[in-house]
């Protein structure tokens, strides 16, 4: 979502780089939105290594004046269309492995919407379908039209509102989990009382509070029987590859207790 490009020399912040070395150790999935406005950065990062790459798009967000946070919805089906039509001219590929309606709209019926969605993969201009800040019941309704694959949605240690609704239905449909903000964005301390537990834990594992957060994430496709791939988000490649270590910490089940308790006493 942050990734730009950068004018100074720093070749840790080269987001060309970044990309390339994410790819390197063994990371796939290459997540952006139209909403983010480095569509073209993008395209040019994955440009020689595109079979490398799960790319995911979003659409549906227009901002309006300029303003971060100033957006309006579109769902529309000719705005499906046109959006991934110059999503396409962006990235510079010719199909999109995962796209996903951005945001709910509360004028478009999403059935509408996913089936303008689904003529997209009839084309072959897009892979698989997902959503993003959705309902339970639009998730079912979405699903109903076209079979939906992935659905991005906030979780992480100190964010569990995915876990009320949305991941029910979400496991009995078979749909993977993207999971944005797993570190909480850097503000995991934030929580009273969470800094003590989560550095005893991340000392145990010679690791960050972060990557143990992270870590916790991807021990939720275990917990709750669901597909789940945490996106963290970084634009440098030192804090890539202290994401990409997360993946191999096995926290044990009194950790996991530890962990869980503390967000239950916040």
């Amino acid at each position: 979502m942050r990734l730009r490009q950068h004018t100074d020399a720093d070749p840790d912040r080269d987001p060309v780089a970044l990309v390339h070395a994410a790819l390197d150790a063994g990371i796939t999935m290459v997540d952006t939105a139209d909403a983010y406005q480095n569509e073209e950065l993008v395209g040019r990062a994955i440009r020689r290594r595109r079979n490398e790459v799960v790319l995911a798009g979003k659409f549906g967000l227009v901002w309006q004046d300029g303003i971060a946070g100033n957006f309006r919805v579109r769902a529309d089906p000719a705005y499906v269309r046109q959006a991934a039509e110059a999503s396409l001219r962006r990235l510079g590929v010719d199909v999109i492995d995962l796209y996903y309606l951005h945001h709910r709209s509360e004028a478009v019926p999403i059935e509408d919407t996913v089936a303008a969605m689904a003529e997209l993969v009839d084309k072959g201009v897009v892979r698989a379908l997902g959503l993003s800040n959705v309902t339970a019941d639009d998730l079912r309704r979405a699903h109903a039209v076209h079979p939906i694959t992935a659905l991005q949605e906030r979780w992480s240690l100190f964010e569990r509102d995915v876990e009320r609704g949305l991941l029910p239905a979400a496991t009995d449909l078979g749909v993977t989990i993207v999971a944005h903000s797993p570190t909480d964005h850097g503000s995991l301390h934030r929580v009273p009382d969470a800094g003590p537990a989560l550095d005893e834990i991340a000392r145990a594992h010679d690791a960050t509070p972060g990557q143990v957060a992270l870590a916790w994430v991807h021990h939720r496709t275990e917990v709750h029987d669901v597909t789940v791939v945490p996106l963290p988000g970084t634009t440098n490649v030192r804090h890539l590859r202290i994401n990409a270590a997360a993946r191999d910490i096995r926290l044990t089940d009194e950790q996991l207790h530890q962990l869980n308790a503390l967000v239950m006493s916040c």
